[in-house]
């Protein structure tokens, strides 16, 4: 779970903007040439364990592979749905949805120091013991720790060992999880403690890669592991030079029919560190560079290139989204926001529209109204508190403010983060916010106490140091991810000080919630989720801002510009080159 201003990871996300590689579907396919990729930063991880940014997904697409991943697709819908990749099959649960039965696909290898290897189900095993590993643990751990049986007394058991490359070899190999079964070496089965349609989702996390035995001799993502990279994928590695460059070649052991989503198309891919946007966008644009990675499109741009009618810039809802934070433990103007009129009020005051405006236009954002933002398998399009254009309704704001007993208003503090469009958003909500008839005190924080120091401190909240709260939040997976948005803001489990900044709960919401878990069907999961957002917006505890969107743009010379979900780019294993 994160929270960032811009994000890179999707439902009805990944959408076109404008039109994508016009004319590409209509050439034939060409093979070979070089992918040259700019960004400001390098690859920040090789190994698919240790927290990396999310541009990284695009790396992990190329020389990783795992049970399950996404298509690189123009369709909304294929683009979340999950695909078998190194499974040779997406397997329907069984025993009430808790056992998991996936056969592996023959031909998928690694590229081993002693030769091409198939992939086998010690391999997968292998994968998920190494998340437990505390020398570098895992960001995602916990979902498994709460879901896979005996996955949690495994990690238990390895805070305990020695640190040391010897030791955690060891405990991983003399190790078990009673509930990961390898029966045979094409077959892996998962137990889980409790039904979960997500599971299936959860198993595209590059976290979930299979680990050759060989990783096992160097600590996580270390100079050694680096310098002995093993790819499953398309690619691997020819050179990296820190700070400025690596290159990926075709991985030797990699077999075209035995991978059904990457194409590979081009020989080599570079990626380039140090580039500034400016710089990349001019390459773009002259030929000289092809797709972006870590660099945002500037609006200005956009709209300078929308104008041209550039046909070479797609957008990208990735299940990212802001909202507003009311704190309704604190004592502040005698707990009035704990009244749901007031709640509303706030609701109904917001111009989402001048957000959406403020972030650069319909191409950056989308005006949200409930928990679940484009991207999200539960997202629907409702207005429980509706205003014209959703621009704000000032004078139904003041009509339940003084409903509540504030005809007068209310004074409010709302800290925001001072950094990137923190300054601009906020200027922009205190104003639609004091034309209802709130007063806004603004306060500015810097980026680092931002989260950390003030809104997750449980304390600042019970004690009234602020009101109101800009926010921002992004799943940890594409497509079927309700959960990893409810479950860490909209649930209270008795620990103060998460990211529930005001300890929201409703139980109601919770017993729909555990049902849209449970279902085997992904539609019946969708409407109940769309139950579960309803519910916590007839309260309510937020003010869902946008949905933000992602705006891609690529070189003249890149063909088939298909976007990845889990890269938050366009999929550099299906580009190919027409020069």
């Amino acid at each position: 779970m994160t929270h960032r201003t811009s994000a890179k990871m999707a439902l009805a996300g990944l959408t076109l903007a404008l039109m994508s590689s016009a004319g590409s579907f209509a050439q034939e396919a060409q093979t070979g040439g070089t992918l040259r990729v700019l960004g400001t930063a390098e690859v920040d991880r090789f190994d698919t364990v240790p927290p990396a940014t999310a541009d990284t997904g695009s790396f992990f697409r190329a020389t990783t592979r795992q049970l399950i991943n996404f298509a690189a697709s123009t369709d909304p819908d294929e683009q979340i749905a999950p695909q078998a990749d190194l499974a040779d099959s997406v397997p329907v649960p069984t025993d009430e949805g808790l056992t998991y039965t996936f056969k592996l696909r023959q031909g998928a290898n690694w590229d081993a120091p002693d030769g091409p290897r198939q992939i086998v189900a010690g391999d997968v095993e292998r994968g998920f013991m190494r998340l437990c590993n505390p020398s570098l643990p895992a960001p995602a751990v916990s979902y498994f720790e709460d879901l896979i049986v005996g996955f949690a007394d495994f990690c238990a058991g390895f805070a305990d060992v020695e640190p040391t490359v010897e030791a955690m070899k060891a405990y991983i190999e003399a190790g078990d999880v009673a509930g990961i079964e390898t029966p045979s070496d094409d077959t892996v089965v998962f137990r889980l403690k409790y039904a979960a349609n997500d599971f299936i989702y959860l198993l595209t996390l590059p976290v979930t890669t299979p680990a050759p035995v060989e990783v096992l001799d160097y600590l996580p993502d270390s100079p050694e592991y680096r310098e002995n990279y093993i790819s499953n994928g398309p690619y691997t590695i020819e050179a990296y030079v820190p700070d400025t460059q690596i290159t990926l070649v075709r991985n030797p052991a990699w077999q075209a029919e035995s991978d059904p989503l990457r194409k590979a198309y081009v020989d080599r891919i570079e990626v380039i560190a140090g580039v500034q946007p400016d710089a990349a966008m001019q390459q773009l644009q002259s030929g000289d560079g092809d797709m972006l990675y870590d660099i945002n499109v500037p609006p200005v741009t956009v709209q300078m290139l929308s104008m041209q009618g550039d046909d070479k810039i797609s957008t990208l809802a990735e299940g990212s989204s802001r909202m507003i934070w009311i704190n309704t433990v604190s004592e502040n103007n005698d707990g009035a926001l704990r009244n749901p009129l007031v709640r509303q009020a706030l609701n109904y005051a917001v111009n989402k529209a001048a957000i959406v405006q403020q972030l650069g236009g319909p191409e950056f954002a989308t005006p949200l109204n409930g928990i679940f933002p484009l991207g999200i398998l539960g997202h629907h399009d409702f207005a429980p508190y509706p205003t014209n254009n959703s621009e704000g309704d000032i004078a139904k704001a003041k009509e339940l403010l003084a409903e509540a007993g504030y005809p007068d208003g209310l004074s409010l503090k709302m800290p925001f983060r001072n950094a990137g469009n923190g300054a601009a958003e906020a200027q922009v909500l205190q104003a639609s916010l004091e034309a209802a008839g709130f007063k806004i005190e603004l306060v500015p924080t810097p980026a680092s106490d931002f989260y950390p120091r003030l809104i997750t401190n449980f304390d600042n909240a019970l004690n009234g140091v602020w009101d109101l709260v800009p926010s921002g939040w992004s799943p940890d997976w594409p497509g079927g991810a309700a959960r990893s948005i409810f479950q860490p803001q909209y649930t209270y489990d008795g620990t103060h000080g998460t990211f529930n900044f005001s300890d929201y709960n409703n139980e109601a919401a919770n017993e729909v919630a555990a049902r849209a878990l449970a279902t085997s069907d992904l539609a019946e999961a969708a409407k109940l989720w769309n139950e579960v957002d309803e519910i916590v917006m007839a309260d309510p505890p937020t003010v869902p801002l946008i949905s933000q969107t992602t705006v891609l743009y690529h070189g003249i010379a890149v063909q088939n510009f298909l976007p990845y979900a889990a890269g938050g780019n366009g999929d550099w294993t299906n580009v190919w080159l027409s020069r």
